[in-house]
């Protein structure tokens, strides 16, 4: 086998949850004052709108893409933290296509200068350490949000050349979330929204609160099934190494972004995940190694961290396929 390539985070790319900030610039930041006229908490984005006036004086409604609202309500965005009719300024960059087309929304400022994230690369993102310990790996869990991105931006995987083809070839505006069809683990894992973990005698439950995603993992000692249809999270079958839950899958789906947000996964692909408790119980450890050798020339292994975060509750809502195609009308 191929030595493993160990990716670390500060050398990997960044990635979005969703189809990136392709089409805006995000070489200029604009900022827009208004009077909030529409605020649609719902996924893979959250829509705004601002009635605001040009230096005229003409009044124009400038429409705003934020992220997911499961990714943000970590973050300190709720679905009641912004009111129709309350005058806010929102910063952000502004289309490609120019005036009069939806902005990337960045962070809201509210009257009272309160700024709230409206994108998880927000500086104005909330997230409280919490401090509470865990008694086990089952409970709520929040993965980080840089982490996330140092993994699934793909930038120092190794490709094989079908990899990198395929790399060189994505479009965003094919991609899977165009359908509501959510990444595969592990780049599920290192999502950062709320996760559940739920464990019994013979089945642990992975939810994951991003497109209603779930995974099951046996616990009952059974093997893989054979010449049985691959499926998008693939089947699963998991062990306890003293505390530490190693779980094994394989059969997952063909997936145009089954390794990273921009890179592929074939039928060989094959994942091993390590789910540890921390020593101070406060955070879960998350170390996996992913195989594919139609993309990957090599082994990959990166290790990451969730806080523990039982004061979270997922939003459970699905993706709107509506929402998630509606950047394809800004072409």
């Amino acid at each position: 086998m191929l030595a493993a390539v160990l990716l670390a985070a500060a050398a990997a790319m960044p990635a979005s949850g969703h189809h990136s900030a392709a089409l805006f610039d995000t070489s200029k930041q604009v900022a827009i004052d208004g009077v909030v006229t529409k605020y649609d908490w719902r996924n893979p984005h959250l829509y705004m709108s601002l009635r605001a006036t040009d230096a005229s004086g003409a009044a124009f409604d400038q429409e705003i893409e934020a992220g997911a609202s499961s990714v943000l309500l970590p973050l300190g965005l709720k679905p009641d933290s912004v009111a129709i009719g309350e005058r806010v300024t929102v910063r952000g960059n502004p289309s490609k296509l120019g005036p009069g087309h939806t902005m990337l929304g960045r962070e809201l400022v509210k009257a009272d200068g309160s700024v709230l994230p409206l994108n998880v690369g927000s500086t104005a993102s909330r997230v409280v350490p919490q401090d509470v310990s865990a008694t086990s790996i089952a409970g709520t869990w929040l993965p980080r949000r840089d982490q996330f991105g140092a993994f699934a931006g793909g930038g120092r995987f190794p490709l094989t050349d079908q990899g990198r083809a395929a790399v060189a070839a994505f479009d965003a505006r094919k991609a899977a979330y165009v359908d509501c069809i959510p990444v595969t683990a592990p780049t599920l894992m290192l999502y950062p929204v709320t996760s559940v973990v739920e464990v019994g005698k013979d089945v642990a439950r992975l939810h994951v609160d991003w497109m209603s995603s779930e995974r099951v993992v046996y616990l009952d000692g059974r093997a893989h099934p054979t010449n049985a249809a691959p499926s998008l999270q693939g089947h699963s079958i998991g062990h306890w190494e003293g505390g530490a839950l190693v779980v094994d899958t394989t059969q997952f789906t063909e997936h145009k972004q089954g390794n990273s947000m921009s890179l592929p996964s074939g039928p060989r692909k094959h994942l091993v995940e390590r789910f540890t408790l921390s020593d101070d119980h406060k955070h879960l450890k998350y170390d996996l190694v992913l195989e594919d050798p139609d993309y990957l020339a090599a082994p990959v292994t990166y290790g990451a961290e969730w806080d523990y975060r039982p004061d979270l509750a997922p939003t459970g809502m699905p993706c709107d396929l509506e929402v998630a195609r509606r950047f394809l009308t800004q072409q």
